[in-house]
């Protein structure tokens, strides 16, 4: 089994490289510390059938990352839980890049911190960091560039 992944994955990678701006979107995702070349292909391969019109923060709700108010009957003040109404390959793809990124990249560091001296839970201040990586990456995508740590979070 986990010699036919990695032919797979070597097969993903080399039809990724044959095509120029597959590659170019590849090596995007790559430029984030936290995303190497396998998140980077399940990443791909779950953004790139989205319609190119959609918005971040409809790429958000198409992932199932999007904040719901828990609200029925008398429960109205309940906490907000994520919708997971989406794809939950998307999800899966972004949350161990999400949590290597956390430790490796200190503007994503920082914006994790800054959650949690704000009350969060760890698990809660994870899906926030899973969500606006996933807003970097539809504008590293849309408008070509590399990941900026500071685009992402500016601390002082």
């Amino acid at each position: 089994m986990e010699r036919r992944l990695a032919r797979l994955e070597e097969q993903g990678l080399a039809l990724v490289a044959s095509v120029p701006e597959l590659a170019e979107k590849l090596h995007h995702l790559i430029s984030v510390k936290g995303i190497a070349q396998t998140s980077a292909l399940r990443i791909l391969a779950e953004v790139l059938v989205l319609p190119d019109a959609l918005s971040p923060e409809q790429w958000v709700a198409q992932a199932g990352l999007d904040p719901r108010p828990r609200e029925s009957g008398s429960s109205v003040n309940k906490p907000r839980f994520i919708s997971k109404a989406g794809n939950k390959y998307l999800r899966a793809a972004l949350y161990m890049p999400a949590l290597v990124a956390i430790q490796f990249e200190p503007h994503v560091k920082a914006f994790y911190d800054k959650l949690i001296q704000a009350g969060k839970k760890p698990k809660q201040a994870i899906v926030a960091v899973m969500r606006k990586l996933l807003r970097s990456i539809w504008g590293m995508l849309k408008y070509k560039l590399d990941f900026e740590g500071d685009k992402f979070y500016r601390f002082t």
